[in-house]
């Protein structure tokens, strides 16, 4: 059998001392919070009805519609880019516009050369001719020549006279100034010693020792004897010429005689090689 338990008393209070409200039905606050929330919802569904519809009527005030920078915005930011009038937006319209470069054709061009009108009647002037090119011309002779002067007689130089060569005093006389003057060139038996030519060509060799004018036979021997090398004196500024062939014979002149002789070491020989290379006379 089963043991059949009493139930307290409705009217009494339970152990804890609460007692059920018997005064309305259960679940009333319930339902009253869901009518409230479903007439919220309601409501607000009647007023976003009547504020598309006002906003269908205005095509032309659209909203911004929100577009996502998939190239610049990271992350799918949302900007919203103002609709052209056409309402097609155009590309980078929320971006800064730049301002404009500056342009060089606004300064101001030089004024141009005018150029002169031909006159009815008269030629036209010819362009001027251009200068040609200055050639290079050869370098005029430091001198017409040189003359050789003794040193212990300053008023006698080397003259062909006769042939051969002398010391003399050269005057006002036709062709005495032409016959001391002579080209010095480069020795025919070795460059880096002199030769000397006359205005007619020919050249000083010695021939028996004796200094003479000849012209110049092409032979061996007419080079050498016609070849002297120049020995300076640095303290008189000065020099000797010695033979090519004849090495330690010198130019000297005795008697006023141009002549090959041995050297000797005295005073009176030294003062007769000596000479100066000066200007040409003529």
């Amino acid at each position: 059998m089963s043991e059949s338990k009493s139930r307290p008393p409705q009217d009494r209070p339970w152990e804890s001392g609460w007692a059920p409200d018997t005064t309305r039905a259960p679940g009333t606050r319930r339902l009253w919070l869901a009518g409230t929330l479903a007439l919220a919802t309601i409501t607000a569904c009647v007023t976003a009805i009547t504020v598309m519809e006002s906003e269908s009527g205005e095509p032309e005030s659209r909203a911004a519609e929100p577009t996502t920078l998939s190239g610049s915005a990271p992350g799918g930011l949302i900007s919203f880019a103002t609709p052209s009038k056409d309402g097609t937006e155009k590309p980078g319209a929320d971006r800064a516009e730049t301002s404009p470069a500056p342009s060089t054709s606004s300064t101001s061009p030089s004024p141009a050369t005018p150029t002169p009108t031909p006159t009815p009647g008269k030629k036209a002037p010819k362009p001027p001719k251009a200068s040609p090119a200055p050639s290079k011309q050869p370098k005029p002779p430091s001198s017409h020549g040189i003359s050789i002067r003794s040193v212990n007689f300053p008023d006698r130089y080397w003259r062909v006279r006769d042939g051969s060569v002398r010391l003399d005093r050269i005057g006002s006389g036709p062709g005495q100034r032409e016959d001391a003057t002579f080209q010095r060139v480069a020795g025919l038996a070795d460059s880096s010693c002199y030769s000397f030519t006359t205005a007619d060509g020919r050249y000083l060799r010695h021939r028996s020792f004796v200094l003479v004018a000849n012209p110049n036979d092409g032979s061996s021997l007419f080079r050498k004897d016609a070849t002297f090398c120049p020995r300076y004196r640095p303290a008189s500024g000065t020099l000797t010429l010695e033979s090519v062939n004849y090495p330690g014979r010198f130019l000297r002149h005795r008697d006023f005689q141009l002549r090959l002789d041995p050297y000797e070491n005295s005073r009176l020989y030294r003062s007769d090689s000596a000479f100066q290379l000066v200007a040409g006379l003529d």
